[in-house]
């Protein structure tokens, strides 16, 4: 649950009962968003400020990641800014209610007048603050409101989010580097590497019996669609379970792995059902090769929505989509159906498991966190993703095995392409741009949309 104060402010000489129904409502309507409050209406601008030092004391020493000023009337702005001032290292939300239709006529307690009086305050004090006002007539802005209150939260758990990565710079891929001091300053995000060496001498003293249980719970009720080697089976099972361990012990939250030249290359194991394991077991969010800013945008897009923010990867543009797969795995999260696997071998790879299952289609939107000069930046996306039909990427064993992979419909694909990040991108379902858009404006991220 997100947890946000509500203040609801309202003139002196306003009737009570109106301030207070109407705080109500809007209280109500948040809460159905899916806030947890902590509520103190009305605050009036009484002479002895009596209402405005009740609500300091309410809300002095309470962890809170956003404030909600409600405005149901005419307020002056003093009444306001004594209390946010006390508060002003907290996101804020200024809004405005509105008037009501009775008889035929317009009845307004001159909500707007007072937001109108004290946004450019709230702007030139230095707030980080959005502005909502509502409508006479038309449904409240209660999304709007929460969506930015959900922002919030997600950004104070950014500052102290932790991943952990095995190895660097897979491939000598420029784009997978990162700047530690530059992430943790403007996002928060620790991101801590553990060696290879580490996780292979922890799968070599595994107990078997954790292995077998890993087996026999988890993978064997993937669907097979070929038999596969015990031995293949318990290397997935003994990696997993030493990842595993590590991001717990340390309180990793999302995790990459060195694949192509670390797994792949030196233990001779596509480590596809170690990222399924973790991601579907342990809820961790998982990309390979290390991807380091992929990761840092997978936590934002779950700390926003609650998804597991899977990653793709683009292998063709086309005239008014873009093909993107993943040659590897996919979360259970985003599968149409069961998990389908089968053994499979790459080039000189040994057998390992690779996940064949369907992708989940639907709106959806793409994000990619990135450096710019000022700080980061963050490309959003929205398309219409449909089953991308019978494709393969050369040198799999054949019949070669159809990947998991989306056709995904945008407005502008050149537009995309003129602006594309990495080669991953990291999915949600569904229109959560607007939640991603305040996110970014708190953490000072240019949004490229």
């Amino acid at each position: 649950m997100v947890k946000a104060a509500f203040i609801g402010f309202g003139e002196v000489n306003t009737p009570k009962a109106i301030i207070i129904d109407k705080c109500k409502k809007a209280e109500e309507a948040l809460l159905k968003q899916g806030l947890e409050l902590l509520s103190v209406y009305p605050v009036t601008d009484d002479y002895e400020r009596t209402d405005v030092n009740d609500a300091i004391k309410k809300l002095t020493n309470v962890s809170l990641s956003s404030i909600i000023i409600c405005v149901a009337g005419w307020i002056p702005s003093h009444a306001i800014i004594a209390i946010t001032e006390k508060f002003r290292h907290i996101p804020m939300v200024l809004w405005g209610l509105s008037g009501w239709i009775e008889d035929n006529r317009l009845v307004t307690t001159a909500d707007q007048a007072a937001t109108s009086a004290i946004r450019k305050v709230m702007d030139d004090l230095g707030y980080r603050f959005k502005y909502v006002y509502d409508i006479v007539g038309k449904t409240m802005n209660s999304k709007k409101v929460a969506d930015f209150c959900k922002a919030a939260d997600a950004m104070t758990r950014l500052r102290s989010s932790k991943a952990g990565m095995m190895g660097y710079r897979d491939m000598n891929l420029y784009g997978t580097m990162f700047d530690g001091a530059k992430l943790k300053k403007h996002i928060g995000t620790d991101i801590e590497s553990f060696e290879m060496l580490e996780v292979a001498q922890r799968a070599e003293v595994m107990a078997k019996d954790r292995i077998e249980q890993v087996i026999n719970t988890r993978i064997k009720k993937w669907n097979f669609i070929s038999k596969c080697e015990i031995s293949t089976l318990e290397k997935a099972a003994k990696y997993y379970l030493a990842v595993s361990d590590i991001c717990k012990e340390r309180g990793y939250e999302a995790v990459s792995l060195k694949d192509v030249d670390g797994m792949k290359k030196l233990l001779s194991y596509p480590p596809a059902p170690v990222f399924m394991l973790l991601s579907d077991v342990d809820g961790l969010s998982t990309v390979p090769e290390n991807d380091s800013y992929g990761m840092v945008t997978q936590l934002m897009v779950k700390y926003l929505t609650g998804q597991c923010g899977a990653y793709m990867e683009f292998y063709e543009f086309m005239e008014d989509c873009v093909l993107a797969g993943v040659p590897d795995y996919v979360p259970k999260e985003i599968t149409q159906g069961e998990t389908t696997v089968m053994p499979a071998a790459f080039g000189q790879l040994s057998q390992g498991i690779l996940n064949v299952s369907k992708v989940k289609t639907g709106n959806v939107t793409m994000y990619r966190l990135a450096e710019n000069k000022q700080g980061f930046c963050m490309h959003i996306v929205q398309g219409k993703a449909v089953n991308a039909g019978r494709w393969e990427e050369a040198g799999w064993t054949q019949p070669a095995p159809q990947l998991p992979g989306l056709k995904i419909y945008l407005d502008d694909v050149e537009s995309f392409a003129v602006n594309v990040m990495s080669q991953h991108y990291i999915i949600a379902y569904e229109d959560n741009t607007d939640k991603m858009a305040d996110l970014c404006r708190l953490l000072d991220i240019e949004v490229i949309r």
